[in-house]
């Protein structure tokens, strides 16, 4: 059995600040660059049967560094969709909404196009990604990297674990990073997490 990569993009300049980001499609700044380029030597030695992509550029960027440069965009590997917080930090937010979590509260709706999105909603999406990669990590496949942004990634993992979405909220995971997903007598386990070179 292969393991499952997840590889969050290097650092952007609302990453560094903490602003929420989802659609705005920043680029990596030097720091995100540098980051993206020291995976190579994670990666090196390994089968790697698929890669994916988000389709923003800031993954599309870290993916190429990285060395996975077949890697595919696929369109529900977008970072949760932050409706009206898209731009706005945590501190910001409790300014008004003292209690307001994520996890739990979700977002209100933003602009045209971007209604928000609950952790419900983007582990549907999570769960489509693991069901399209599960036949290249089977017996005699290879590792599937994902290239993706922290809470979807976060999700993915709760899912993969067999976790309600919510549960991606114990995962927490740092910019230009490399986590594995691996199996223990058949089953999905966490194996690795946050590594760097």
């Amino acid at each position: 059995m292969g393991d499952l990569l997840l590889i969050r993009h290097g650092e952007t300049e609302w990453s560094a600040s903490g602003q929420h980001t989802s659609w705005t499609d920043l680029p990596l700044t030097q720091r995100g660059e540098e980051q993206a380029k020291s995976l190579v030597p994670l990666l090196a030695g390994r089968t790697i049967a698929r890669a994916l992509t988000s389709p923003l550029d800031r993954a599309v960027r870290t993916a190429e560094l990285a060395g996975l440069t077949a890697a595919v965009r696929e369109p529900d590997l977008h970072e949760w969709d932050y409706g009206a917080y898209e731009g706005v930090t945590t501190a910001d937010i409790h300014r008004t909404r003292p209690d307001w979590y994520l996890w739990t509260d979700g977002v209100p709706p933003g602009p045209d196009g971007h209604p928000g999105e609950s952790a419900a909603d983007v582990g549907l999406r999570a769960d489509r990604v693991l069901a399209r990669v599960s036949s290249a990590l089977g017996p005699g496949g290879g590792d599937v990297a994902l290239v993706a942004h922290a809470h979807f990634l976060r999700v993915l993992t709760a899912r993969r674990l067999g976790l309600p979405p919510e549960d991606g909220r114990l995962f927490r995971l740092e910019t230009g990073t490399v986590s594995r997903l691996s199996t223990e007598h058949g089953r999905p386990v966490l194996a690795e997490w946050n590594a760097t070179a």
